[in-house]
């Protein structure tokens, strides 16, 4: 596949700052309605790719000291063997497609995007939590469905509505997601408390977490997933929810047990649950959550975090770490940790 863009852009050029010749190889992530003019102004010169096959890689980097990308991977393998490269700028938070260790024995940066999706995600966990109180989908199916033209009395009230005012959430993760997510949780009187994981501190107004499962009633998780949290929420968390009680993920599904939702869902134990993402994307046609028959639970296509001005602010902050890099400033470095 040909370079969808590239530029050479003299104005760009400064001898007493480091070149940057760049390739993009997964430029499609971004979207198409984004403006890269920044980026373009940025670099030397810049090849973007829709998106790049492991077949394609080396090719592609052949000549590029610099690599940006969102989800392609970048094992050691090609990084021992890109010898031009120097930088690698990921257009997301996680880093988890590039292999760190290899990067830093070879001498290359690794620099990421944060908090761009902020305001974004925590509106996706306010949509996803109203739409289960509200039961908006089953709704809009019975009325696809012709019920409302069917009915008996003037509106449809086959599924049971709540109000969120006095409805205790919990949030697992007191970052800027799980912050802001609080503050508009609040806006709708609902009462918030933050989860205090085993062997964590005690924040402000945090609760343990075994006491945190059976006193809320809504369950939002904004935590990264790690070796300590998978399957944070297995049967035996599901099992200590109160009866009712409904679960919030836009973080990685890697944090709930699959098998054990479903069958908390099917059972009728949890009220309801919403997920952003699966543990395989895109997924299989056959994965197990993909099932429209389970009950009250609602599944979007990672796209919490892809409003407009947020995939703008990636390319922003992308812009910012490579200029960085030019000047030989530190800016979003991220290092390798066991």
């Amino acid at each position: 596949m040909n370079p969808r863009h590239a530029a050479d852009d003299p104005s760009a050029l400064n001898t007493m700052m480091r070149a940057a010749r760049a390739a993009f190889l997964d430029v499609a992530s971004l979207g198409s309605d984004v403006d890269l003019t920044g980026l373009t102004t940025a670099c030397n010169t810049l090849s973007c790719f829709d998106f790049t096959a492991q077949a394609q890689l080396a090719e592609r980097l052949h000549d590029a000291n610099v690599v940006i990308c969102n989800k392609t991977p970048l094992g050691s393998d090609l990084l021992s063997k890109a010898s031009a490269l120097e930088l690698v700028l990921v257009t997301a938070t996680g880093v988890n497609n590039v292999d760190l260790y290899s990067a830093a024995i070879h001498g290359i940066e690794v620099r990421n995007c944060r908090n761009y999706g902020t305001d974004a995600v925590a509106q996706h966990t306010m949509t996803l939590i109203l739409a289960l109180h509200t039961r908006l989908l089953d709704y809009q199916r019975d009325m696809a469905a012709g019920a409302w033209p069917r009915a008996a009395n003037f509106c449809l009230l086959d599924h049971p509505i709540l109000e969120l005012a006095g409805r205790r959430l919990g949030i697992v993760g007191r970052g800027p997601i799980g912050c802001k997510v609080a503050e508009l949780a609040r806006a709708f009187g609902m009462e918030v408390v933050f989860a205090q994981l085993p062997g964590r501190a005690a924040g402000p107004n945090s609760v343990p977490w075994p006491e945190l499962l059976r006193r809320v009633d809504v369950l939002s998780l904004h935590c990264p997933l790690n070796e300590a949290t998978e399957h944070l929420l297995d049967a035996a968390a599901l099992a200590a929810m109160r009866p009712g009680a409904m679960v919030i993920n836009t973080a990685r599904a890697g944090l709930i047990d699959t098998p054990a939702l479903i069958a908390a869902l099917r059972q009728g134990h949890l009220g309801g649950a919403a997920m952003d993402g699966l543990d395989v994307e895109p997924p299989p046609s056959g994965h197990p959550l993909l099932d429209s028959g389970i009950p009250n639970f609602l599944l979007t296509p990672h796209n919490a975090w892809a409003s407009r001005q947020a995939r703008q602010r990636l390319v922003t902050q992308t812009v910012e770490n490579l200029q960085a890099w030019r000047r030989g400033e530190a800016l979003r470095t991220v290092t390798a940790s066991r």
